[in-house]
């Protein structure tokens, strides 16, 4: 198997290539950066990337925002993520067929962690237990979870300021779809007509409140 890593951190890198080399696998390439792990890709074909979530410049998503231009480039190519934390907002982007998300602190477990290499790199899927107990238990009864998409990108519009007429513009919809969305936000997170309440804004501290 050719693995190809992209992680900043020097000794990290250098650990992850020798845990997997004593497993008798490959790293053709380590990279420190998100554009070094798509061109490493590109020119080596490895079967596998091991990709930090955070890599400069602004150590934020660049690994992750690599990964998925990978992924764009290479529908279904394997790749193993590994996180200092549970990033809920990214693994939601990540987590799909031949996908692996795991803390670092599971590298240490190294029967494991080859063992977790080995099953992303054949198609698998392996998520990390503490990420996929955050990921369940986030907002799980919260009246936002019942919204459509739509009725989502509505209310972040909405929660912006933005008019009907704005929104409808931005989301390329009629106005009367839009207010059709708003009723059904309104329905969904029982802000029943009140004339003492202003039913927009209540929606829109909901959602900023989520």
């Amino acid at each position: 198997m050719r693995v190809v890593i992209a992680e900043d951190s020097v000794l990290l890198r250098e650990g992850l290539a020798r845990l997997l080399a004593d497993g008798g696998i490959e790293t053709v390439a380590a990279v420190s950066d998100g554009p070094g792990l798509v061109t490493a890709v590109h020119e080596y074909e490895p079967d596998l990337a091991i990709v930090d979530v955070r890599m400069p410049p602004s150590h934020t998503d660049e690994g992750v925002r690599a990964a998925l231009e990978v992924r764009a480039a290479r529908p279904g190519f394997p790749i193993l993520v590994l996180s200092q934390y549970v990033e809920e907002r990214y693994a939601g982007d990540l987590i799909g067929k031949a996908v692996g998300y795991l803390l670092k602190e599971r590298v240490a477990d190294v029967a494991e962690f080859l063992a977790t290499v080995r099953q992303v790199a054949a198609g698998g899927t392996v998520i990390d237990p503490e990420v996929v107990m955050q990921l369940l238990g986030r907002r799980r009864r919260g009246p936002l979870d019942t919204l459509s998409p739509r009725e989502r990108e509505v209310l972040a519009l909405m929660a912006e300021g933005r008019s009907n007429t704005a929104i409808a513009a931005r989301l390329v919809v009629s106005e009367g779809a839009v207010e059709k969305h708003i009723s059904g936000i309104f329905a969904k997170l029982a802000l029943g007509p009140a004339p003492e309440d202003h039913r927009r804004v209540l929606a829109v501290l909901t959602y900023l409140g989520r």
